[in-house]
């Protein structure tokens, strides 16, 4: 008899630090979801400069040179490219995909046309994929970090220059992995001109 209410109580304060347990995870998770929030709408130039520096989301990090090859350690590399529906540019990978030796810089380049009668600027963004591989895949030069203008009918060819960095062959989830996609899109960055002027002067014409 005497056992009885001390496995009742016991009971209880289990249940009362489960609780408490729960609202601390809950808390934690609330503040976690806050600080995303924060990060989403924080500034353009520090979200870029965070992404870049931790690899968030896929964003490969940057560096001033490259580590040195990895013998015999190889990958390949796939290309993609998109335009987003404002921007009037063809835009391209010129090579679709390169096998690169880990640890060694490469260099690759996109081709970006302006098919239309007036200047264009435009703004990429980039990642790779798999997402978690941004920490592994670093860029030393790269088109992406200023903005772009072409005249009407020009061509450029955009260089990048990258290497991936050895730390990968040490990741037991991807020391196997045979293949990380590049990709990029670019944003168009100014107004598209009007026609404004025209229709002023055939209303001036209408008017004689």
């Amino acid at each position: 008899m005497s056992d009885a209410p001390q496995t009742a109580s016991a009971a209880g304060l289990s249940a009362s630090e489960r609780q408490a347990g729960a609202r601390r995870t809950v808390a934690k998770v609330v503040l976690v979801a806050m600080g995303m929030g924060a990060l989403s709408f924080a500034a353009v130039p520090f979200y870029d400069w965070f992404c870049r520096v931790t690899g968030f989301g896929g964003t490969p990090l940057t560096a001033d040179a490259a580590p040195g090859a990895v013998e015999g350690r190889t990958i390949t590399v796939l290309f993609d490219a998109s335009t987003h529906r404002d921007m009037p540019w063809d835009f391209k990978p010129a090579q679709t995909r390169m096998t690169v030796t880990i640890g060694e810089p490469s260099i690759a380049f996109y081709t970006a046309h302006n098919p239309t009668g007036a200047p264009v600027s435009g703004t990429s963004t980039f990642n790779v994929a798999p997402l978690d591989l941004g920490s592994y895949f670093t860029k030393i030069e790269c088109f992406c970090f200023t903005e772009q203008r072409l005249e009407p009918g020009e061509t450029a060819q955009m260089p990048v220059t990258f290497f991936v960095d050895p730390d990968l062959l040490e990741d037991p989830e991807h020391k196997n992995l045979q293949t990380i996609t590049l990709s990029y899109t670019f944003y168009r960055m100014d107004e598209p001109e009007t026609a404004e002027a025209p229709k002023a002067q055939a209303s001036d014409r209408d008017r004689g």
